[in-house]
């Protein structure tokens, strides 16, 4: 059996929606008397906090090649599907593959980071660059060469996405057998 739930009456300053329209009118007429902040940009440069998900870069490892391993976890993680990975087998004795094509559609990325949180070996970054300019579509498909370029260009860079991330991780580690914790002891307070 359904419930009939009245709905109230509305008064005749609520039909009219005045108060609501002078309440609007009020709030704009306020913050047209205060003071403006106007930056003067690009002259002065936006102070952003540390993690700002900016422009993104493919990081390098000590020795300067490519940190990524092409295991496309950020493609699967990244939720505007705007990753592209193709992987090529290496001669590096320390990793099988590195990526052949890495290609990020800068126009269908909505700046999340969950490709940065996805990522093993933290070989992609988001920078706090935000000067994201083009003249065609086909210069926001970002390419290795260029995602590559964005680490030459912010390799001093502080407070980036990636290494605000890594500051608040907490290692893990699984336990071996012999620290795992035994079965509670049959007189012991096990609550049996």
């Amino acid at each position: 059996m359904a419930i009939v739930v009245e709905a109230r009456k509305m008064t005749l300053a609520e039909r009219l929606y005045l108060p609501a329209v002078i309440k609007g009118m009020l709030l704009t007429l306020a913050h047209l008397f205060k003071k403006k902040v106007t930056m003067q940009y690009p002259e002065v440069q936006k102070i952003l906090p540390p993690g700002y998900r900016g422009a993104h870069r493919l990081n390098k490892d000590e020795q300067d090649r490519i940190k990524c391993v092409a295991c496309e976890m950020c493609a699967v993680a990244c939720p505007a599907d705007c990753i592209t990975i193709e992987g090529m087998e290496t001669e590096w004795s320390d990793r099988e593959k590195i990526p052949r094509t890495f290609q990020i559609d800068m126009l269908r990325c909505i700046f999340c980071g969950m490709c940065v949180e996805a990522c093993p070996e933290d070989a992609i970054d988001m920078t706090d660059n935000i000067e994201l300019v083009a003249t065609t579509r086909e210069e926001m498909i970002w390419d290795r060469e260029r995602l590559l370029k964005n680490f030459d260009e912010t390799r001093d860079q502080q407070g980036t996405l990636g290494q605000v991330l890594r500051k608040s991780r907490k290692p893990f580690t699984r336990p071996r057998g012999d620290q795992l914790p035994g079965p509670p002891s049959p007189g012991g307070s096990g609550g049996h």
